[in-house]
């Protein structure tokens, strides 16, 4: 492992109280990276259950990674609308103005955090100067089916509780998983927000195709097979939309293994 921080700093970002970390060190100017996580986990819930070891980025990068409003140590409200992705990117813009006010930062986002990463690069483009789109998740026509598992789930929630959500949710994982130390992060959520961050989900899409065009920030993106939650189709559409992107596919976990060192050599390059 990379030797993860302790959560030791909270910055104000509209309405809520965002918690992160940082570790490594940036060796020149303009090498922060910020990493966005996926929905129901937190910062750092990834490394510490083996999934990914970022540790060849913190070699020459500043890495900061922040729980999303309503996950891990940072707050949230009751309102859906502050969980959609659109909003969710605006708190990463946020969050960057007191991180990385003056140069741009590598962008490294999973599933949720893709999505963030890319409503905040449409927005602002100039604040990132690299991105990474992880596992990114169902987007289009693909969508429409977890957009009414996730407002089921919110419902049964709130009629049975988490435990009964978190059994009917439960099911294998995908083969590219096999062999890790854990292939699901627990749920870093309260029970008492996770309706209404089901329901934000339930409400967003990726950004459109022709937002997606105008980006010229080099892309790589990251996709593992087998997986319907975060479907090759989206990260084959992204990878054709946004010019001169970059399309790596793991089928196999010791080729999942390879991201980290892959990443860095991306941001190196």
């Amino acid at each position: 492992m990379s030797g993860l921080p302790a959560f030791v700093h909270t910055t104000a970002v509209g309405d809520a109280e965002l918690a992160w970390t940082e570790s490594g060190h940036a060796v020149r100017p303009g090498r922060t990276a910020i990493w966005a996580h996926g929905l129901t986990s937190s910062a750092t819930a990834q490394e510490t259950v083996g999934m990914f070891d970022w540790s060849p980025v913190t070699r020459d990068h500043r890495l900061i990674r922040y729980d999303a409003r309503g996950h891990g140590r940072s707050t949230g409200g009751a309102d859906p609308e502050q969980y959609t992705w659109p909003n969710l990117g605006r708190d990463l813009l946020g969050l960057l103005d007191s991180m990385s006010p003056d140069e741009p930062v590598a962008g490294i986002g999973s599933s949720m955090g893709t999505a963030t990463l890319l409503w905040a690069a449409v927005a602002e483009p100039h604040r990132f100067h690299h991105l990474v789109l992880t596992t990114p998740p169902t987007a289009g026509q693909v969508r429409a089916a977890h957009v009414v598992a996730y407002r089921a789930g919110a419902d049964l929630i709130e009629r049975s509780g988490l435990a009964a959500y978190e059994a009917a949710s439960a099911g294998p994982p995908p083969a590219v998983l096999s062999g890790l130390a854990e292939a699901r992060t627990p749920i870093a959520v309260p029970e008492s927000l996770l309706p209404s961050v089901l329901r934000g989900a339930a409400r967003s899409d990726l950004p459109a195709d022709v937002e997606l065009r105008a980006l010229r920030i080099p892309t790589l993106v990251l996709a593992w097979s087998g997986d319907p939650g975060h479907p090759l189709s989206t990260a084959r559409r992204l990878a054709t939309v946004i010019p001169g992107a970059q399309l790596c596919v793991a089928d196999t976990p010791g080729q999942l293994r390879e991201w980290p060192q892959g990443v860095a050599d991306f941001l190196a390059g």
